[in-house]
């Protein structure tokens, strides 16, 4: 399969000339602060980075940049529920070559306000759309809503950001969703993800990038450290 046909969004560019200062959040951190440009060559990209890089920061500004709602679903949805939104993503410039069939933005951190919002649908008459997206996620746990969610809405075709996915999974659901990803990767789809979860980045001919080095550096799995952490654990317990 020829990927690079399929991509929708190809280029990122931080306008740093525009940045007014970058001793003020978010510029400070250290995401920001390093980041020039990236050109994104696979289906799947992930980035990685300690706790407080700012991988999260990162994630939202482009789903933002691309028109979603920062506490996610598609960019039909325009609830608002608290607004922590950083001003990064008015200095992104994004290209995009193709138009996907669909954008979703899902993250786990904001994925109950995301199912009140589903919930609301219904009551107010939407309730194909509300069925649509599983109905009412509330009464299913965090981890079954979020996998129902994406088993229900994720499409061929698409262009899917994800925030930590793997907060909300069992290893077991976690593989779960590495098959689904693998499914719609063969079905046109690009995924944007940012992640800890060794299960995660285990995906076949993903682009991995290690946001705590300076320039954004491409790792292999067997070299990341959290991976390293994860074999060691097991092995000496």
């Amino acid at each position: 399969m020829d990927f690079n046909k399929q991509l929708y969004l190809t280029k990122i560019i931080l306008d740093r000339e525009k940045i007014p200062d970058f001793s003020k959040y978010p510029f400070i951190i250290p995401v920001v602060k390093n980041f020039t440009e990236l050109t994104l060559d696979s289906p799947v990209t992930f980035f990685i980075g300690e706790n407080g890089i700012g991988k999260s920061t990162f994630i939202e500004a482009i789903a933002v940049n691309l028109g979603l709602p920062k506490e996610g679903g598609t960019q039909n949805f325009t609830y608002d529920t608290n607004d922590t939104t950083s001003e990064l993503y008015k200095y992104l410039r994004i290209t995009n070559i193709y138009k996907p069939k669909m954008k979703f933005f899902l993250r786990a951190e904001s994925f109950y306000n995301f199912s009140s919002e589903i919930e609301n649908l219904a009551q107010s008459g939407y309730v194909s759309l509300y069925k649509y997206y599983g109905g009412d996620l509330h009464k299913c746990s965090h981890g079954e809503s979020f996998l129902k969610v994406m088993q229900n809405r994720f499409t061929d075709h698409g262009l899917y950001i994800l925030d930590e996915p793997e907060a909300a999974l069992s290893a077991q659901s976690q593989l779960s969703l590495l098959c689904l990803i693998d499914d719609l990767v063969k079905q046109g789809s690009q995924f944007i993800i940012a992640t800890h979860s060794p299960f995660m980045l285990g995906i076949l001919n993903a682009k991995i990038y290690d946001i705590d080095t300076k320039d954004y550096r491409v790792k292999k799995w067997n070299e990341l450290e959290n991976v390293k952490y994860f074999y060691e654990f097991f092995k000496s317990r």
